[in-house]
């Protein structure tokens, strides 16, 4: 990356204060709301079922890892500066097995004792038929999985190391295979199955489990990496056969985890540690709908 974007990111910090706030809060579709000191959040009433949603400023990111990061993969660079220029909703889980089930009347989970379990072994097509019956119950929402661009943002919530939390991992921070250690650090329980998707602490913009547990489809497949800045950049979508999935999942090993990682599914598969997280999107202001009183808390990546 040449030092010029280098300097320029760091001279001006992008949004403006002013445009990091969504276009309307609450949005129309929320049951409850509030904010706290990961953000904005908002509960959309789902078939019964309540799950929670961060919001995502715009703003701009290190996309990809640095050259010396352990495990790296020669499809994680060059890295490049993103900048993302509209905010969104994002489900502060991955979609458990219980609002699949009310979403969708069925459940194709392996793993299925506990409802609060991530869904998994859904067909990205299956998901799209998911997120048009919940945008079609949500007013003012569009229910869409994030591109794999805003899927990496969210993840880091402003760091820039291996893990949202830092370079190292345990298996008390995520679920994944423990047996295998990272970077040479520790060892410790391999759970061997999803686990429910409040296990561990959220992130810092209020995210629970993007490292491990299920990988999480993305809407677009993976893009060809360029040493250059990019604005809202999406990969190959269409009717492509393949799409990007991250985060890893309860039997990847810890380098799988990383924010950076990268992998892809077929769209048409069904994959026992695969599952989603979705966002939703503004349709339109509220009537009489107002912005935040107090801005959200400033996320500079």
């Amino acid at each position: 990356m040449s030092t010029a974007i280098r300097q320029s990111a760091a001279a001006e910090p992008w949004p403006p204060q002013a445009q990091r706030w969504p276009p309307a809060f609450p949005p129309p579709w929320a049951s409850a709301f509030g904010d706290d000191p990961r953000g904005l959040w908002a509960d959309a009433t789902i078939f019964d079922v309540v799950q929670r949603f961060r919001w995502i400023e715009p703003g701009e990111f290190w996309m990809g890892s640095p050259a010396d990061e352990a495990e790296r993969t020669e499809d994680e660079g060059p890295r490049h500066r993103v900048r993302l220029t509209q905010g969104f909703w994002l489900a502060d889980t991955a979609c458990s097995q219980a609002l699949w089930q009310a979403v969708m009347g069925e459940n194709p989970s392996h793993f299925t004792d506990d409802p609060q379990n991530p869904v998994e072994q859904v067909r990205w097509d299956e998901v799209q038929g998911f997120l048009e019956r919940v945008g079609g119950s949500l007013p003012g929402g569009r229910a869409e999985l994030p591109t794999e661009a805003e899927w990496e943002y969210a993840c880091r919530a402003g760091s820039e190391t291996a893990f949202h939390w830092g370079e190292t991992i345990d298996p008390s921070q995520a679920n994944y295979n423990g047996n295998l250690a990272y970077a040479g650090g520790a060892t410790g329980e391999y759970r061997a199955r999803t686990v429910p998707v409040k296990s561990f602490a959220p992130n810092a913009w209020g995210l629970y489990q993007m490292h491990g547990n299920v990988w999480e489809w993305c809407a677009d497949d993976r893009r060809e990496y360029r040493d250059e800045a990019c604005t809202d950049p999406r990969g190959p979508e269409g009717g492509g056969a393949e799409r990007a999935v991250r985060g890893g999942g309860w039997l990847s090993g810890p380098g799988g985890l990383r924010s950076a990682y990268r992998s892809r599914g077929h769209r048409g598969g069904r994959y026992v540690p695969l599952g989603f997280r979705f966002a939703l999107r503004s349709t339109g202001p509220a009537a009489g709908a107002e912005r935040p009183k107090q801005a959200p808390l400033t996320r500079d990546a």
